[in-house]
């Protein structure tokens, strides 16, 4: 069989069928020219009933094929599954090779595995691994799911590589690599996307982009169940469809990573070299071998013709995208972007069509030239492999950071949590058997230990350090651009320290400790322990660790009664914060001790069961500052204008990380709908309009009724600005334009009057290029766009909002907005911003921003009736990344509905 053809498909009378390939010319459409292939091996028609580029394949077809492939030549394609998504679906990677790699692939995997390790493989070892070991490379597609070109690239890949017969390309590619290709890493997102353009489709692709196959409804096909940008999971490994495939990397650690995406249908093709600021922790023959491979790309590209550019966007500075991670571990890691169709076909602004099956056949050749890449410099990128642990393991013991220490103190589960994505990522982390002491500093046992003189040695760095640093002139760019007006090249932020975001202690050491110590394993939860089971009395769970929220979350749904404090107070020797739990026995029934050692077992958290009620300092539990927590029902506004990113993470984090049900309401029914079953109604963050779009003052209103009979409204990031708006009339505070400097000697634009002549003003003298830049200034305008940076908040502990939580917590911001504080006759502003000089924790800000957002707002509540208003000004939900606000959040929600006042 020659070629992989694109054959027209022809209906009764002539007709196009509507499973025609979009914009098909009689004959066919060569995707590799020149290429044969053996008939024996089940091409793409064969199984799914569709040439490749015909149709947008579904993820079931895309394992269907797949799978008949290891089938039909099981000696040269191996099928693993390594996930499965949230609705069930399955995930898997393919192993391609020849026959003499595939039949001791184990064997394959355990050379790389050795190889990583320069501590325990010498230099000779080393030799003959490289001389023997295939490079392996890792081919993922498909991480957003209406990037639909990608996965069907995949297959075509898969059986050019397999079917080909007398190309010396192929040839050399299956003697010298493994290639693992990953079909789709976001196979609900794909489903929702096909389902999307199928009910859609009409008589023949619409290449319109006012089509409605070409406009996705809300929340559109992008993201996972729980609506994750799966390209921005891979720092905190949330994800079961990322943390499933960071393991899979860890086995067979690929030398090289690609991600294939899609851009904005108007553009061509983008390969690596990435655009700067390239991440100091990337090493020179990471950056050097990037343009190996991007030249070998342009050179299949010229060939065939195809437009592509490099280095103009998609940095390599943020860790935490596929693109970049693998990095971290030794790996060459790059991002592919391909003009999207969005459906079939797409009608360009330069008059043109682009076809699906050009897209699929762009980032099908991409695959196969990388391969090829690999194939020819196996040697080169094996050895290079090797000595990225070695230097490494040198860097971690000639450097002036030597460990870095977690004591187990503060939120201990959030420390847990932070040291089992550690190890899942591949670092090594020791736990202290005994006390011990480094630094001038004594440290209790349990206390965690991450050595640098290991070979993951800069992925510890870069998802530890406080802070990483961009480099100076592409800084220097961003402030002049900023000067003109121009959109800042920051893609993304500049921020992501996992410590800072998990509000937990992270100390650098110089030296090497000295001590027992155990390796540590993945677990991201430790059971927690029941203590004094025999109590007749009550028992306690101490408040402000992610591990009491979970228990807390458990015991509602379980209908056990429980009681909370605001004050804090001391039993014996133990002191309890402000937020403990108080479960009374004579107020629940059953066996509460059993339910509780459970719970405790699940959570993480530690009971203490108690024999008396007495305490020695601070109030009973009896006292007025003790409430009930009833289990609220909870809304969430789903649906525009809503972020789907943040309503989908503010429902993970309450179902998935703390076990308590949410209910999404479309964002429209909530100015009608009857809300007196819900205690809590939750506003994410927007794009652009607003609530008031949907909600307007009418759904204000009711709203105020709501709140006014004992609801709780919460609203996150800039969905504060509907609430705070003189239209909703919700929340006394306003948000704040651009801060002025003193005008004083500044041109007078107010004065300026129109002459007689229509048209016209005054005539002035500009004396200076000074007078020029201060005149062409707007009057109005909101702050510059802050890209993502993490600052550091200042808690109001002795406000039943902020029990439990930490004095400071660092909050992301990003955006422009900036909130006044609320008056103290209003309500209460109960975490704030640091001062100017010591606001920012980690990234880059604009140093006007930095001076604006000084003192202001992150965290407001202002009573209304028996409800309450309760503000963040930056979302606590972003990307599930911060942690360390998760007790605030679980304070917005269940103590604010415990303070409210509603009819049960």
């Amino acid at each position: 069989m020659k070629g992989i053809r694109f054959v027209l498909a022809v209906g009764l009378c002539g007709l196009v069928s509507a499973f025609a390939p979009a914009g098909a010319q009689d004959g066919e459409f060569e995707f590799w020219p020149g290429a044969q292939y053996d008939a024996s091996v089940p091409a793409m028609w064969d199984v799914l009933g569709h040439q490749p580029g015909e149709r947008i394949s579904w993820h079931r077809e895309l394992i269907q094929y797949m799978k008949a492939l290891a089938e039909a030549v099981p000696d040269q394609v191996r099928v693993f599954e390594y996930a499965r998504s949230w609705e069930g679906r399955e995930l898997i990677y393919v192993a391609v090779s020849s026959r003499e790699n595939i039949v001791r692939l184990e064997e394959i995997g355990a050379g790389m595995r050795e190889l990583s390790d320069p501590r325990k493989t010498s230099a000779r070892r080393a030799d003959e691994l490289i001389a023997e070991l295939p490079a392996p490379l890792w081919l993922s597609y498909g991480v957003h799911g209406d990037e639909s070109s990608s996965p069907d690239a995949a297959l075509l890949s898969a059986y050019h590589l397999v079917a080909s017969r007398n190309d010396p390309v192929v040839r050399e590619i299956l003697d010298n690599t493994i290639v693992f290709i990953v079909p789709t890493q976001n196979p609900d997102g794909r489903d929702r996307f096909v389902h999307h353009f199928e009910i859609t489709e009409g008589l023949q692709p619409d290449s319109s982009r006012l089509a409605a196959e070409h406009n996705q409804p809300w929340p559109g096909g992008r993201t996972n169940h729980y609506y994750f940008d799966l390209n921005r999971d891979w720092v905190s490994l949330s994800q079961p469809e990322i943390r499933g495939q960071v393991a899979a990397l860890r086995k067979w650690l690929p030398l090289i990573f690609v991600d294939l995406h899609e851009m904005g249908g108007n553009s061509t093709y983008f390969f690596t070299p990435e655009a700067v600021p390239y991440n100091p922790h990337l090493v020179q023959y990471q950056k050097d071998s990037l343009e190996l491979i991007g030249r070998n790309n342009a050179r299949w590209f010229d060939t065939f013709g195809f437009d592509y550019f490099v280095r103009d966007v998609f940095d390599s500075f943020y860790p935490g995208y596929g693109a970049s991670w693998p990095a971290y571990y030794g790996s060459l890691a790059m991002t592919y972007e391909q003009a999207s169709t969005g459906g079939l076909v797409f009608h360009r602004d330069d008059g043109t069509d682009l076809h699906f099956r050009d897209a699929v056949r762009h980032h099908f050749v991409s695959s196969i030239s990388t391969a090829e890449t690999v194939a020819r410099n196996r040697e080169k990128f094996l050895r290079d492999f090797y000595g990225y642990g070695v230097t490494a393991i040198e860097e971690g013991r000639q450097g002036p950071i030597r460990e870095y220490i977690l004591p187990a103190e503060g939120d201990t589960s959030a420390v847990q949590k932070l040291v089992g994505i550690l190890v899942e990522a591949g670092v090594e982390v020791k736990r202290a058997r005994q006390a011990f002491s480094a630094g001038g500093r004594e440290y209790g046992p349990g206390t965690f230990v991450i050595s640098l003189d290991q070979p993951a040695k800069r992925l510890a760095r870069v998802m530890l350090d406080t802070d990483v640093p961009m480099a100076e002139e592409f800084l220097e760019e961003q402030e002049r651009r900023r000067q003109k007006k121009l959109e800042d090249q920051i893609y993304d932020v500049t921020a992501w320290s996992l410590p800072l975001m998990f509000n937990v202690s992270c100390i650098p050491h110089e030296g090497t400790t000295r001590g027992e110590f155990d390796l540590v394993g993945p677990a991201r939860i430790l059971p927690g322990e029941l203590e004094g089971p025999e109590s007749k009395v009550a028992c306690l769970v101490p408040w402000g660790t992610a591990a009491a929220g979970r228990l807390l979350a458990g015991a509602l749904r379980e209908g056990l009664k429980v009681w909370t404090t605001d004050k804090p107070f001391r039993k014996g020797d133990r002191p309890y914060p402000a937020g403990t739990l108080i479960f009374k026995m004579h107020e629940n029934d059953g066996d509460l001790t059993r339910s509780l050692e459970a719970l405790a077992t699940s959570s993480g958290a530690d009971v203490f069961c108690v024999d008396d009620s007495w305490v020695d300092e601070g109030v009973n539990f009896g006292s007025g500052h003790v409430v009930k927590i009833h289990p609220p029902r909870i809304a969430l506004a789903w649906d525009r204008p809503a972020r789907a990113y943040s309503a989908g993470a503010t429902r993970f984090i309450l179902e998935r990380q703390f076990g308590y049900p949410v209910t999404p309401i479309r964002t429209r029914r909530l100015a009608r709908a009857d809300l007196s079953r819900f205690q809590v109604l939750i506003l994410p963050p927007t794009w652009s309009g607003g609530y008031m779009s949907e909600l307007g003052e009418a759904g204000a209103k009711r709203l105020r009724d709501w709140i006014e009979h004992g609801g709780t409204l919460i609203t996150l990031g800039n969905a504060t600005s509907y609430v705070a708006s003189e239209a909703a009339g919700l929340l006394a505070i306003d948000q704040e334009e651009r801060a002025k400097k003193d005008e004083e000697d500044k041109p007078d634009r107010k004065k300026d009057t129109k002459t007689a002549q229509k048209d016209r003003v005054a005539g002035k003298l500009l004396a200076s290029k000074e007078a020029f830049e201060e005149i062409i200034q707007a009057e109005e305008e909101l702050p510059d766009s802050m890209p993502g940076v993490l600052v550091t908040a200042e808690v109001d502990t002795e406000h039943w909002l902020g029990a439990g939580a930490a004095e400071s917590v660092h909050v992301l911001v990003s955006g422009r907005e900036i909130y006044t504080p609320l008056t103290l006759d209003k309500g209460v502003n109960v975490a704030r911003y640091k001062g100017a000089d010591d606001l920012l924790a980690s990234g880059y800000l604009w140093a006007e921003n930095r001076e604006q957002l000084a003192y202001k707002p992150f965290l407001v509540v202002q009573p209304q009736g028996r409800g309450f208003v309760i503000a963040f000004t930056a979302d606590p939900t972003v990307r599930a990344y911060l942690d360390g606000l998760n007790v605030l959040l679980l304070n917005a929600i269940f103590r604010g509905a415990a303070h409210a006042g509603p009819a049960r």
